[in-house]
């Protein structure tokens, strides 16, 4: 599993070190601070960033909007973003909202409004909406990772770490080589975002990672997989057996 990623361009020390500290304590990985809009552009196009915070002066100049339009031409580099700011100019509030922002935060912010902020911006990025119903624990779906919130965070787990997923009524379980996470979503919906290539059901209960089977044991329609977990599949399903190590 990995944590999401975050960039944060601030230029006031204080701040800066303030925000580290919120999102590392709620299990967020800061992979850059940048106090200048240079620095910032340099660091978001090296490093592998799922979301950016954006304070909108610096040095006195708007220069997160300025970074903000930036991104926002460059084909397949937008991230989605969280503005911050001090300021209450009218002005400057309807040049940022032309970057289309996924939220604008008014300093001081307190430390659940940025969680929430982040949140609502992940939302918004993969246009799924209210999919955050439980408190506890759910997730939504990119075309590479799901994104599973655990309390107040949120967990990036990459669709081709996932060895097997397992339904139980309306849940299914998400399972990893070292983790296992439940999530509120049918079988069948989830399918929907998986690649056909990669992913096959294997059983009414079973979708498996063609690249996790190790071994089939045809007798007893059981599939051995990554991180000694064990999968089954039906007769229905059989076609999968094809090109694999079979054990009678």
């Amino acid at each position: 599993m990995d944590k999401i990623n975050i960039l944060v361009i601030e230029d006031t020390p204080e701040e800066a070190m303030a925000l580290q500290e919120i999102l590392v304590e709620n299990n967020y990985n800061v992979v850059g601070m940048a106090n200048s809009h240079q620095e910032a552009l340099t660091l978001f196009y090296q490093l592998k960033i799922d979301i950016v915070i954006i304070d909108v002066f610096l040095d006195g100049n708007p220069d997160g909007i300025t970074f903000a339009e930036t991104i926002s031409i460059v084909p397949n580099a937008l991230k989605p973003f969280v503005f911050l700011t001090s300021s209450k100019d009218r002005q400057i509030f309807e040049r940022a909202k032309l970057t289309k922002p996924f939220s604008f935060l008014l300093k001081p912010f307190n430390e659940l409004e940025l969680l929430y902020a982040l949140e609502i911006a992940v939302e918004k990025f993969y246009e799924q909406t209210n999919v955050f119903s439980s408190e506890d624990q759910d997730t939504i779906i990119s075309n590479d990772y799901l994104f599973i919130k655990k309390k107040n965070a949120l967990n990036k787990v990459h669709l081709r770490d996932i060895v097997y997923i397992e339904v139980e009524n309306r849940y299914c379980n998400i399972v990893t080589e070292k983790e296992r996470f439940v999530i509120q979503i049918s079988l069948g919906k989830i399918s929907e975002f998986l690649d056909t290539k990669n992913f096959m059901q294997t059983h009414r209960k079973y979708i498996v990672n063609i690249n996790a089977i190790e071994q089939i044991v045809l007798n007893d329609n059981l599939l051995l997989l990554k991180g000694n977990h064990k999968a089954t599949f039906s007769g229905k399903y059989k076609d999968i057996v094809k090109g694999f190590n079979i054990l009678k």
